[in-house]
């Protein structure tokens, strides 16, 4: 692979190239990317979405909105960092083609901004909940007609690749989504492959999946113009990761390591004397001991030391790119940044610890239980609705409970794998609060 390809200003509908040297550094395209994002109904509906505690009412705690922004500005340091040191190694970067270190900063900070814009309601529960509806619930009966890597699609239903199509998929008087560059669609593509062979090794880019069947022309084309590395035979699709994919990664585990242990420690989950060791651990070589002795509430503490953490991880992260980069360009990196760190025993250890005090909290259990319940009954009303119309046998009640769909998602689907998707599709985009108000209308909850 080679930076010049992989920097692709390149948008979907464009017949020819975007040169850099043409843009203006005023609106250049890859902040045009960010904007994009930041102003769609997709990313909103993040404001009440599940990062940790689902259904959450308290302020201290962190929704899939808030999370984004945080890893969009870590994104956006490492970026620049990174870049800072590439345009150093090659220079012709910017002296022929008109690259700058920000640049870097701008594609990793949308891809970031993006990176849950496809997670459904109630967190990795409700990925769960909407496979298990296909694996062993109601939606078992549409197995036989579908094709295998259809079918694995649906039961292990990926916020990655729900994301991928709603940055890029199509409909009426709307084509390619929010043509988002495709430089900015590489670093957001973590698992460049298709659901089947499902893990077929170790490499972490083949860990998920990250497009479905309905985006694979696309995807191909995104991955083909940028020069990733095929790394699959036959029919089976799948590539080596965009480099910058790497400092999306890494600036989510940055993230959710510390700031999920941050907001277990502002719950009264995780107690302030067993959080601060674990994160002193991480800034032991950067800390002013006598500035943090001046502070005298829990909470400016943690935010010191949270503050600290995630510099020390950054510059760490950024030193394991640069070390690795001819590598990575050559598709022989298959790790995680952050599994090469030098913190990654003090990370491991506090990833340990939110398990045990926040993920498995009895909070955080009750909630998914319910966002379970939710989102598998709306599956079932609604696809059965949808299927039910499109085969001309719908009920009255089926008709009233399509006339509950968004007008942009009225559409017709002429094959039962894209039907089954619209609705999951649907679903998906709904926000915690929405998804409980759909359910209790349908259920005829009072409360």
């Amino acid at each position: 692979m080679n930076w010049e390809q992989l920097l692709s200003l390149k948008r979907q509908g464009d017949k020819g190239k975007r040169l850099r040297v043409e843009q203006d550094d005023t609106r250049l395209g890859f902040e045009v990317d960010y904007d994009r994002i930041i102003f769609s109904s997709a990313f909103r509906s993040l404001q009440d979405k599940t990062q940790v505690i689902p259904l959450s009412k308290t302020d201290f705690v962190h929704t899939r909105l808030t999370h984004s922004l945080e890893v969009s500005v870590v994104g956006r340091s490492l970026g620049r960092l990174v870049g800072k040191k590439i345009i150093a190694k090659y220079p012709h970067l910017k002296e022929v083609h008109g690259y700058h270190m920000n640049d870097f900063g701008a594609i990793v900070a949308a891809a970031s901004l993006a990176h849950d814009i496809g997670n459904p309601p109630f967190g990795h529960s409700g990925e769960k909940a909407i496979g298990e509806y296909f694996s062993i619930g109601n939606g078992q009966k549409y197995k036989d007609q579908l094709t295998a890597k259809e079918w694995q699609d649906l039961i292990d239903f990926e916020g990655n690749a729900n994301g991928f199509s709603v940055l890029t998929a199509s409909r009426p008087g709307i084509e390619g989504g929010l043509r988002i560059s495709y430089a900015t669609l590489g670093a957001f593509m973590k698992y460049p492959k298709e659901s089947l062979p499902k893990k077929p090794t170790k490499n972490i880019a083949d860990k998920k999946y990250g497009f479905f069947q309905t985006d694979k022309a696309f995807f191909q084309e995104v991955a083909h113009d940028m020069g990733l590395i095929p790394n699959k035979s036959g029919e089976d699709v799948g590539f080596e990761r965009h480099p910058l994919a790497y400092l999306v990664e890494a600036a989510d585990d940055i993230c959710y390591t510390i700031i999920d242990f941050e907001d277990g420690m502002n719950l009264g989950l995780v107690s302030e004397d067993f959080a601060l060791e674990y994160l002193i651990k991480l800034v032991k070589d950067s800390i002013d001991t006598s500035k943090y002795k001046t502070l005298e509430t829990k909470e400016d503490r943690i935010s010191y030391l949270r503050a600290l953490a995630i510099g020390s991880l950054i510059s760490d992260a950024v030193k394991v790119f640069i070390e690795n980069e001819e590598l990575i360009l050559q598709g022989n990196f298959p790790y995680a940044l952050m599994d090469k760190s030098k913190y990654k025993a003090q990370m491991d250890d506090i990833i340990k610890i939110s398990v045990e005090k926040i993920y498995q909290s009895r909070e955080v259990i009750e909630k998914e239980i319910v966002g379970y319940q939710i989102i598998q009954t709306l599956l079932d009303k609604f696809i059965t609705a949808f299927d039910n119309n499109y085969n001309g046998v719908a009920s009255n009640y089926d008709t009233l409970i399509l006339k509950m769909l968004p007008e942009k998602h009225q559409l017709e689907k002429d094959n039962l794998y894209g039907r089954l998707l619209h609705i999951c599709h649907f679903i998906s985009l709904l926000t915690d609060g929405n998804a409980l108000l759909f359910y209790k209308t349908i259920t005829a909850a009072k409360s």
